[in-house]
């Protein structure tokens, strides 16, 4: 059973999934045995306050070893690993502060000065360190979302979809921080538009859409005036919105000189706002979203060959996305399946049928006579993502 406890509760012995409370920024690179006193001295210094810990994994010690390792260090007897579910506290604290510094950087470009691109470069390494280690949690965390706060967290989740595409497709790591901030920026023009234009609840006018094409310009403007910015970054930013076929904007630029990062970046934005709810719209499950990305790339907006890959990189049912399964019951995807895409590892949680939660059962697809129907969407069934998570976690 995975329980919440005091860090004046840690024993000797303890297997400690993840920290909860704490007063600085320390993080477990991976989860262990507690095996030594010095272990949880260290601990309290660093301002820890409560851990998860699976009571399930307890280690019995006759006596304290001599053993001085710090836990992010220990590796052995750590079983199969941390499951997607119980990494994403960390993530979501990530990504709520990935929006404080986005929110700043709105502000920062509304009052017409210069960016501070310290914060943004800090944070968008940590969100690469992250996805290089977990991709899938921070995936997970993209699904909860606030309706009322798309701009900020649109921004923040095409830098972190941008981050694991370029992952993916082993970028190398200097270029990933680059695109990571280019992508992390290239909204910031949106705060620019009218408020009329920009949060209407509608189809826009045609002329109301020629305003809302002009963010793009804006956000080139005070990109280019942050100083240390990097031209890669400025590149994907002001490319997001261009189209294969020439016709996209504000440039109309052909094809050819569209570069790989620009159509990575087009196809991250365009999930994104398929995939995200907002106050008068809900958004498509990963699969609409998906159909719609290839429908584009036949329509020659983005490329095909790109989009393949990227639904390969996110999988056919992203890690974090809801499924309904032939049994009537609602499951959360914990693992993809890399030889058998339409079969992954899912948590079941909830009866579709008798609208209720039940216990949860870990199931892979490939055994079995369980399978997925289709995609859903929490707002399907009138339940809250953040409230789903909660009762997975709750449930170990």
């Amino acid at each position: 059973m995975i329980v919440e406890i005091k860090i004046t509760e840690l024993a000797i012995g303890n297997y400690v999934v993840d920290i909860v409370k704490q007063q600085g920024h320390y993080n477990l690179t991976s989860a262990g045995h507690i095996k030594s006193q010095k272990v949880i001295q260290n601990l309290a210094s660093k301002g820890v306050e409560t851990l998860l810990i699976d009571t399930s994994k307890q280690l019995k010690q006759d006596k304290e070893p001599e053993l001085d390792t710090p836990i992010e260090e220990i590796t052995e007897d750590q079983g199969p690993g941390v499951p997607t579910i119980l990494e994403i506290n960390k993530a979501k604290k990530l990504f709520k502060e990935s929006k404080e510094i986005q929110r700043k950087v709105f502000e920062e470009a509304q009052s017409g000065r210069e960016l501070n691109l310290t914060p943004v470069i800090e944070v968008t390494n940590r969100t690469i360190e992250t996805v290089f280690k977990n991709p899938d949690a921070l995936a997970c965390v993209i699904n909860i979302r606030n309706k009322d706060e798309y701009l900020l967290e649109h921004s923040v989740s095409v830098s972190v979809l941008m981050t694991i595409f370029a992952r993916f497709l082993k970028i190398e790591k200097s270029i990933v921080e680059q695109l990571s901030v280019g992508a992390f920026l290239h909204d910031v023009g949106k705060i620019l538009i009218p408020d009329e234009v920009l949060n209407k609840p509608g189809k826009l006018t045609e002329a109301e859409f020629e305003v809302m094409k002009t963010h793009v310009n804006h956000s080139i403007d005070v990109i280019k005036r942050t100083p240390g910015i990097s031209e890669l970054s400025l590149e994907v930013a002001a490319l997001h919105h261009e189209k294969l076929d020439g016709k996209g904007y504000p440039f109309g630029v052909p094809a050819k000189d569209i570069t790989t990062y620009g159509r990575m970046i087009t196809i991250c934005d365009i999930f994104d706002a398929l995939t995200a709810n907002r106050v008068y719209k809900d958004g498509y499950s990963h699969v609409k979203a998906f159909s719609i990305l290839r429908n584009l790339a036949q329509k020659n907006h983005i490329e095909a060959r790109l989009v393949d890959l990227f639904i390969k990189c996110m999988g056919v049912y992203p890690v974090g996305s809801l499924v309904e399964l032939n049994s009537n019951k609602l499951a959360i995807v914990e693992a993809r399946n890399q030889e058998d895409p339409i079969r992954p590892k899912v948590r079941s949680f909830y009866n579709a049928e008798f609208h209720h939660y039940v216990m949860t059962e870990d199931i892979d697809l490939t055994n079995g006579d369980d399978f997925i129907v289709k995609g859903v969407r929490a707002d399907d069934f009138d339940l809250d993502m953040n409230k789903i998570i909660e009762f997975l976690l709750m449930e170990g």
